[in-house]
């Protein structure tokens, strides 16, 4: 780790706001992780009556089949974790790549990611995710690779923007002059000047993901039962809300909970570069 690199992390942990939200965002996905290992039963299994009260066998009672809300809380974090970070990560390394080009070509591929990018912004996220699935199914890697497609846009946009900002800095012009190639200055001079809104972004992509991927689950178009998760459950169980709530409120506040932490963590990167700044010399 070079020591920009380091003065950088410094100056995020530096801020409170930073420290809390990633405090948050690893307990959530510590639970997520963990979860499914200490669940007192097996998600599917099918122990009390319908909708039964809490009691001591089940602190948070039991769902519309009967199973241990419990159980299937600490199981259905996973899927909710794991597609919403591959999702939003392949946006950004997708997204950051065309962007870079487009921002240092300046030219016909210039025009055409920016044309390509403006004319998916057309469409609103959710209504491109939903068409996509339920036309070609709701296999959980079409999902990942959909939700990626809706967030990639909005990468590009930044992550131009950010790179046509950077390469007119006289650290890049000089690197052109020394005959470095393209890549290089890419990889070495603009990348990481423009990693803090990227990284800003990453985690804003993590709480729309976590709340578009839930909500795909709850209208019926994302992963489907009997698997445990967390937006699966909430439409599973609605219809029990005023005889047994902790089925629908428990998974609907921990998918809050990793929402607001991911997105406090983001503010706080954010907060903290642009107090000081986040240039490299």
């Amino acid at each position: 780790m070079t020591d920009v690199s380091r003065a950088r992390w410094q100056r995020w942990l530096a801020e409170p706001q930073t420290r809390k939200g990633a405090l948050i965002t690893l307990l959530l996905v510590a639970l997520a992780l963990f979860g499914p290992w200490l669940a007192p039963h097996a998600p599917t299994d099918m122990l009390g009556q319908v909708y039964g009260a809490p009691s001591v066998a089940a602190p948070l009672g039991y769902d519309f089949l009967g199973h241990d809300v419990l159980s299937r809380l600490l199981s259905g974090g996973l899927s909710v974790l794991w597609m919403s970070l591959a999702a939003a990560a392949i946006a950004l390394l997708v997204g950051s790549a065309l962007g870079l080009l487009a921002g240092f070509s300046r030219r016909r591929l210039d025009q055409l990611i920016t044309w390509l990018a403006d004319v998916s912004l057309a469409f609103p996220d959710l209504i491109l995710v939903l068409l996509i699935v339920s036309m070609l199914g709701r296999a959980p890697w079409l999902i990942v690779l959909t939700v990626a497609i809706a967030f990639t846009p909005g990468v590009i946009r930044l992550a131009r923007g950010s790179a046509v900002a950077v390469a007119g800095q006289e650290f890049v012009e000089a690197a052109q002059m020394m005959g470095y190639s393209r890549r290089r200055i890419l990889l070495r001079e603009i990348l990481p000047n423009i990693l803090t809104p990227l990284l800003v972004h990453l985690g804003n992509m993590l709480t729309w993901g976590v709340g578009m991927l839930s909500g795909l689950s709850f209208l019926g178009y994302g992963v489907a039962p009997p698997t445990a998760d967390w937006g699966l459950m909430i439409n599973e169980n609605q219809a029990g809300l005023l005889v047994q709530p902790w089925a629908v409120l428990a998974p609907a506040v921990l998918i809050g909970i990793f929402a607001y932490g991911t997105n406090i963590l983001a503010e706080g990167i954010g907060r903290s570069s642009s107090r000081i700044g986040d240039k490299q010399p």
